[in-house]
């Protein structure tokens, strides 16, 4: 499967509101999402499992992968098309060891000290962020500015996307910076509208 990095979409729960989760991801890919990480901290595993093979059965045949947040056995039991790890989520060897040579694999990256321990032959893309502070993830990094992700970009040996409070304004930005695309939660998740939001970012791709 091609991976297309341009705008990412990773679920959160709280911010769907009442909406159904598969309902809110369809609209989104109708608007041009790309890929879709499925991401639930407090859910079981059961959960998401679950969860994992009603988005898989929403967007067969429409192209756009779906990829597992930190949960590596969530991803093999649901059939999902990949797997995203933290710095503290997970081996990468073990991941793409028990994932097989097909799956896509991406990790985070925040610092160039963490670039430096890439392992690049096992991973598909790398996550780097934030770009700035976020309310989503309340324990992240210092956020990098555009000149601190462009600075990571130069340094990764492998496709990045971006993540970290971005909205449709910085898409132009992020691209001048180099990534791949945009990994964005709530300007999408938080809209009442997930088509047109996805599809104010596409616009200005």
């Amino acid at each position: 499967m091609r991976l297309d990095l341009s705008l990412y979409l990773i679920t959160d729960p709280d911010l769907c509101g009442n909406r159904d989760l598969v309902e809110t991801v369809v609209a989104a890919v109708r608007g041009g999402v790309t890929v879709v990480q499925l991401r639930d901290k407090h859910a079981s595993d059961a959960e998401l499992i679950d969860q994992a093979r009603r988005l898989k059965a929403a967007l067969s045949g429409t192209g756009v992968p779906l990829i597992i947040n930190d949960r590596l056995e969530v991803a093999l039991a649901a059939g999902a098309d990949g797997l995203h790890i933290g710095q503290d989520d997970g081996d990468v060897a073990k991941a793409r060891a028990a994932l097989g040579p097909e799956a896509i694999l991406g990790l985070s990256v925040q610092t160039h000290e963490q670039m430096a321990r890439v392992d690049a032959e096992r991973l598909d893309y790398l996550g780097l962020g934030p770009v700035f502070a976020t309310p989503s993830k309340h324990d992240h990094a210092e956020p990098l500015g555009f000149e601190g992700l462009a600075s990571l970009v130069a340094a990764s040996p492998l496709p990045a996307v971006a993540i970290g409070g971005l909205k449709a304004e910085h898409v132009a930005a992020t691209r001048n910076a180099g990534a791949q695309g945009l990994a964005v939660i709530s300007a999408i998740c938080g809209n009442p509208d997930p088509e047109a939001a996805a599809r104010a970012f596409r616009s200005r791709h």
